[in-house]
C-alpha cells in the first residue's frame, strides 16, 4: 500500500471512497491501525481525556502533542498523519500559528494540523496554508470552546446556526483547507455542507453521508469507560477482554502457576 498524501482524499472524494481517520497517541497503536490499513491516523488533543484522564482539552500543551505526535510516527508507513494544535497554539498570533504548527511538522514528524475554526482564525488557515503546512479545518462542537458553548451540546440546530457552519466550512475551504471536521451536527446538516465543497469531510457525530469518518481509538475499541457519546459505536469489547486477561495474571500468579518451566530460564 502507497503512502496515502493530502492529494488522495480529494480524489478519493470525487471516487466516492470513504475516508477512514482514527486517533492515536503511542508507537503500538499507531502501528496496528496503520497495519490494519486506516486512511489517517489524528494525534488528537483528546489525549488530555484518553490518556492524561482530565476532564477537557485546555490543559494539553504543545510540547505533549510534538511527543505524542513524534512517538506516532514511528508506528506509521502508510497513513496520513495529522496532529492537533493545542488550545492557545494558534490563537494568539499567526505568527506563533505558524511558528507552532512547523514545530508539529518538524519536531513531531506530522504531516498536516488540525485547528478547530471560527471566523476569527480564517486568516490563520490561509496563512498556515501559504506557509506550506497543510490543514484541517474543524467546526461544529469546538472542544476547546467548551467554556464558551456551554458543555458538549450538538452545535448547528437551528436554522441560523446551520447557516453560519455552512458559510464557514466555505469560508475554511477557500482560506485552503484541504479536510474539514465536522463535529456533532445533524446529519442532513452535515449532508448539505459535504455536498457543497469540493474538499473532502470527515463526519464525528455527524451522520454517515460525510466524505469519511473519525474515531477516539479507545472508544472505537471498546476501552474507554460507559457512558460513552451517542456517535461511538464499540467495534470490540477490548475494556472485557483486558480486565478478564489481568484477572487470569493475577490468579495464575497467586496460585504460583505463572511463570510455568516454560517461561523459566534453565
Amino acid at each position: 500500500m502507497p503512502k496515502i498524501r493530502i492529494t488522495k482524499f480529494k480524489q478519493m472524494k470525487q471516487k466516492g471512497d470513504k475516508i477512514s481517520m482514527i486517533t492515536a497517541y503511542d508507537t503500538a497503536t499507531a502501528e496496528l491501525v496503520d497495519s490494519a490499513g486506516i486512511d489517517s491516523v489524528l494525534v488528537g488533543d483528546s489525549l488530555g481525556n484518553v490518556i492524561q484522564g482530565l476532564e477537557n482539552t485546555l490543559s494539553v500543551s504543545l510540547e505533549e502533542m510534538i511527543y505524542h505526535t513524534k512517538i506516532v510516527s514511528r508506528g506509521i508507513k502508510n497513513a496520513h498523519l495529522a496532529a492537533d494544535m493545542p488550545f492557545l497554539s494558534y490563537q494568539v498570533s499567526v505568527e506563533s500559528a505558524i511558528n507552532n504548527a512547523g514545530r508539529l511538522l518538524k519536531e513531531g514528524n506530522a504531516e498536516s494540523v488540525k485547528l478547530e475554526v471560527n471566523e476569527e482564525y480564517i486568516d490563520t488557515v490561509y496563512a498556515l496554508n501559504k506557509a506550506s503546512i497543510p490543514v484541517i479545518a474543524h467546526i461544529g462542537l469546538c472542544p476547546q470552546s467548551v467554556h464558551v458553548t456551554g458543555g458538549y451540546l450538538v452545535q448547528g440546530r437551528k436554522k441560523n446556526d446551520a447557516e453560519h457552519l455552512l458559510q464557514l466550512a466555505h469560508l475554511a475551504e477557500d482560506a485552503g483547507a484541504f479536510l474539514i471536521v465536522l463535529e456533532s451536527i445533524p446529519g442532513v446538516l452535515a449532508e448539505k455542507i459535504t455536498l457543497s465543497l469540493a474538499i473532502p469531510t470527515i463526519g464525528i457525530g455527524a451522520g454517515n453521508r460525510c466524505d469519511g469518518q473519525v474515531l477516539v481509538f479507545n472508544d472505537m475499541a471498546g476501552l474507554s469507560p460507559d457512558p460513552l457519546p451517542k456517535f461511538v459505536n464499540k467495534f470490540a469489547e477490548g475494556r472485557k477482554i483486558f480486565i478478564k486477561a489481568t484477572e487470569k495474571y493475577i490468579e495464575q500468579v497467586k496460585n504460583q502457576k505463572f511463570p510455568s518451566k516454560k517461561n523459566s530460564y534453565e
